[in-house]
């Protein structure tokens, strides 16, 4: 899924995502951000997620990777 970051707080790492399709604000996953190129995130960035059993944005990713269907780079 893709959305946009709607806000971040840095000290507790919580936040909420506006998804896409339906504009629902989806709450971030304490997790959210492990695994990721992610430290932290700010207002208005563009991001891929998925979601966790709960309904929260968890596996932020950068918002262009190729799993988004995009055109890569062929060596």
């Amino acid at each position: 899924m893709q959305g946009v970051v709607r806000v971040y707080d840095t000290q507790t790492g919580e936040g909420l995502v506006v998804r896409d399709t339906d504009r629902a604000d989806l709450v971030l996953a304490p997790d959210a951000l492990s695994g990721s190129l992610f430290r932290l995130l700010r207002q208005g960035q563009r991001v891929n997620f998925e979601l966790d059993p709960d309904g929260r944005a968890t596996r932020i990713r950068i918002g262009a990777e190729p799993d988004l269907g995009l055109p890569t780079a062929q060596v």
